[in-house]
């Protein structure tokens, strides 16, 4: 069965004024989508490699359409229009995670600020990840490189940290698209993450 791309859970500019429709159209549309033809072709390929030097030349276009395709279908739900907007982004209520965040970090704004450096120490592409530990049953703050998906420990929180995300509103300047992201973070969805892992 194909991969298909997943429809936006709001309107390309129910983001604004943090993230902009039209990074979101191009976001969603152009490298959302491309990502799932690549891993629709490399997946098509590999059925069809007869040798194993086939089907190993093909483990970095999976890999990377991948982790490309599963890294955006989190980023989409992760994100919901501002709360000045009515919408739940950037709302952080008392409950699991909220307990789960001072427990690890002291305090939200320590874990943004923690959050926050370490994406920003990212070099070249990648993404941020605030993740849950099932051994330490603790959440911790990790970094992909690329495309590559969280895989050691549970996504709760992904933030895409390529240029293709923030570029043509935030120029180079990482550090007030990562503090701009935090008013349409999806805290309601993280949470139902951390309680379901």
């Amino acid at each position: 069965m194909a991969h298909v791309l997943p429809d936006l859970p709001y309107p390309y500019d129910a983001l604004e004024p943090y993230i902009s429709r039209q990074i979101m159209e191009l976001h969603h549309k152009k490298h959302h989508q491309t990502y799932v033809n690549a891993l629709n072709a490399a997946e098509a390929a590999y059925a069809k490699a007869s040798t194993p030097k086939e089907r190993i030349a093909l483990q970095a276009a999976l890999k990377f359409n991948g982790g490309g395709h599963i890294n955006h279908s989190l980023f989409w739900k992760n994100l919901a229009p501002a709360a000045e907007k009515n919408g739940l982004g950037g709302a952080f209520k008392d409950g699991p995670l909220k307990t789960a965040i001072e427990a690890a970090f002291g305090s939200l704004d320590n874990f943004k600020k923690e959050f926050n450096a370490a994406t920003l120490g990212i070099q070249g592409s990648g993404w941020g990840w605030l993740g849950y530990n099932k051994s330490t049953k603790r959440l911790e703050i990790a970094t992909t490189a690329n495309q590559d998906p969280l895989l050691h420990l549970v996504p709760i929180i992904g933030v895409d940290i390529w240029e293709h995300a923030f570029y043509l509103q935030y120029l180079n300047v990482k550090a007030d698209y990562l503090n701009a992201i935090w008013s349409v973070i999806n805290f309601e969805e993280a949470e139902k993450r951390l309680v379901e892992a």
